[in-house]
């Protein structure tokens, strides 16, 4: 469905942001470029799997916008093999990698990430880094709110763990027992923490779900950015605006960008 509202202007998002109390944060493809980092894990899993299973079409990146991206690992590992056919038992989430099964699926995926992260580290956006120190210059609490469970390793590897207070991730949402994105418990629960009320914060998000999330619980301002999803794509999941990169915000950027 198209949206029939207007994106605001950048000056727009400024005034509403500034006038709200906090800002929750997605961490993989907001803060860090971990996004590139899971679509090549899940590619590893997902085409030589589906190969195995004689089924088609081959797995693309497509399918990780689609079915996974912004989801908890085990519902993106459901919602890809739903899109093909396949059922699997859950298993459990201590189920080896070599399993097939929900969770070994997951669990095969996790470890190429974790293998990946600890080789190469990650290096957080810096326009993303530039938008954080301006939200906290300007008197709002921040938190990171991600479906990752490996959200407290990225965070330290990108070297920005001591900057957030408050990080909700995959682990305490499964301990909560809450509901993963497109629902939004996990960000509702960011904006508790913070002592704030979803109306008096923002939603980050680059995902189509988490997107969906931050408008079903009515957060006072949705921002996505466009990291390949697709501008109109997250405009039409709800969020209030998109931009490119979190520096395109800051009050200097229209001036550099000759507006």
């Amino acid at each position: 469905m198209t949206s029939t509202r207007s994106p605001l202007s950048r000056a727009e998002t400024r005034d509403r942001l500034l006038s709200l109390r906090g800002v929750l944060f997605d961490l993989d493809g907001v803060l860090t470029p971990t996004a590139d980092v899971h679509m090549a894990a899940w590619s590893r899993l997902f085409t030589p799997f589906l190969e195995e299973q004689g089924v088609s079409p081959s797995y693309s990146d497509a399918d990780y916008f689609r079915y996974i991206d912004g989801k908890p690992r085990y519902d993106g590992v459901r919602s890809l093999l739903a899109s093909r056919g396949i059922l699997l038992p859950d298993g459990d989430p201590t189920d080896g990698p070599e399993l097939n099964t929900v969770c070994g699926l997951g669990n095969r995926k996790n470890q190429a990430f974790t293998e990946t992260l600890v080789e190469d580290g990650v290096t957080p956006y810096p326009g993303s880094i530039e938008f954080l120190d301006y939200v906290v210059a300007a008197g709002l609490a921040v938190a990171v709110v991600t479906s990752s469970r490996n959200g407290e390793k990225t965070l330290a590897a990108a070297g920005i763990r001591g900057r957030f207070e408050i990080v909700v991730d995959g682990l305490l949402s499964a301990e909560r027992g809450l509901a993963g994105k497109p629902a939004p418990d996990t960000y509702e629960l960011g904006a508790a923490l913070l002592g704030l009320d979803a109306s008096q914060c923002v939603v980050v998000e680059d995902a189509h779900s988490g997107i969906q999330a931050g408008r079903a619980g009515n957060f006072g301002l949705v921002l996505g950015v466009d990291r390949g999803v697709g501008t109109q794509t997250l405009l039409d999941a709800g969020a209030d605006v998109v931009v490119p990169d979190l520096h395109d915000l800051l009050p200097n950027a229209e001036t550099e960008a000759g507006v």
